[in-house]
């Protein structure tokens, strides 16, 4: 528009009504869903909605509203004058709208913050395992792990990202004891030396451990179901908090990996525990949200996610993804599980072209520079210099 001369205020007035925008709301009320319909098309948008609802032949509806920005943002306004509970609607749109352009996110852990969106963060991943699916064995001295972890930070890691307990599909839980002796003489070491420290746990005891020696951030396959003491942790310490989406646990995950709407099953699941976390004390600018590649999902399923990545900008916090090395990149090449370092750095380029703000990854050094390449051409200027 800049380009054929376009007054500057036009341009302000017509850039929203090229931005067209999906967005699916759940469970409304034929009355509900009637009068959606009715203000969305007034406005020249339109609306999805279950075969009958016009006659109230069905008790609830889901709808897929379509529309530009601006047709969305109007007809929030006439919501906000219908009854039937749709003003609380509308403020449900406008915060969708608002997460969706808004370009950098705050995340604060025990002692420091980050800054997300200009650059995407790495979490360099170090499990002090023994059955770890692709390093188990190879740090469970602590010299060796705290090796690992320097070459990590100097690759450009942002976190370091310490396990005592294995995630992998069919994995067994450890004695909690034997995680803390793994886990917390590492996270000392660590911490003393400056790193920002997250730990892989879903064990209130550990994590607690762990942020008295210097943690910045737990990481929780369990999103806080895991153990009933977590949230009041890591609200105490004021840490950080990463969200996974799992089905079951880590032994029995793969089991059931069919969905009927994956992404929607996604969102809500972390949305809820979104909500909980707030619930328990824990601020909004201290959580992340992981959807769970390889946590009980297909190989079809892990790259749908990665594709759809960015519907989780909804939810407005910083989005976590891991797919390094994970089995579905040997399934989908056809070669043997290992590194498989092309394939996780395909991933990993996707996922930040998709929203991604942080990376959780083995090969550090060259996440970071394929991490930083996306960046890159997803914020590149769309009027190159002349």
């Amino acid at each position: 528009m800049e380009l054929v001369g376009a007054d500057p205020v036009g341009i302000k007035l017509m850039a929203p009504k090229q931005l067209h925008q999906n967005i699916k709301v759940e469970a409304l009320t034929p009355a509900q869903a009637n009068i959606l319909k009715q203000d969305i098309l007034a406005v020249g948008g339109d609306a999805a909605v279950s075969k009958g609802t016009v006659s109230c032949r069905v008790g609830t509806t889901d709808a897929i509203l379509s529309g530009t920005r601006k047709q969305i943002k109007l007809l929030i306004k006439k919501l906000r004058l219908q009854p039937y509970d749709l003003p609380a609607l509308a403020k449900q749109l406008g915060d969708v709208l608002a997460n969706t352009e808004r370009g950098k996110l705050t995340l604060k852990g025990r002692s420091g913050s980050w800054t997300l969106g200009e650059r995407t963060l790495v979490m360099g991943i170090l499990n002090v395992t023994p059955d770890s699916f692709s390093d188990g064995g190879l740090y469970l001295e602590e010299e060796k792990a705290v090796r690992r972890a320097r070459e990590m930070a100097g690759e450009g890691a942002d976190f370091i990202d310490v396990g005592g307990e294995s995630t992998r599909p069919g994995a067994a839980p450890v004695d909690e004891a034997e995680e803390v002796k793994r886990v917390i003489p590492v996270v000392r070491a660590l911490a003393k030396e400056g790193m920002a420290v997250s730990v892989d746990t879903t064990r209130a005891a550990v994590a607690r451990e762990a942020l008295e020696e210097g943690a910045e951030m737990i990481n929780d396959v369990s999103a806080l179901e895991g153990d009933p003491e977590m949230a009041g942790v890591v609200a105490e310490s004021g840490a950080a908090v990463v969200l996974m989406h799992m089905r079951g646990t880590p032994r029995n995950m793969q089991e059931n990996v069919g969905y009927r709407d994956m992404m929607g099953e996604i969102f809500n699941y972390l949305r809820e525990r979104l909500d909980y976390a707030e619930s328990s004390g824990i601020g909004a600018e201290s959580t992340v949200i992981d959807p769970g590649i390889g946590f009980g999902k297909s190989a079809a399923g892990n790259m749908e996610i990665i594709k759809r990545l960015g519907e989780l900008k909804a939810l407005g916090r910083p989005i976590l993804l891991g797919s390094s090395r994970k089995s579905f990149i040997g399934k989908t090449l056809g070669t043997a599980n290992g590194r498989n370092l092309a394939g996780t750095l395909a991933t990993v380029t996707a996922a930040v072209l998709n929203g991604a703000h942080i990376v959780r990854v083995h090969d550090v050094g060259e996440a970071r520079e394929a991490a930083a390449m996306a960046t890159a051409l997803r914020s590149a200027p769309r009027k190159p210099d002349a």
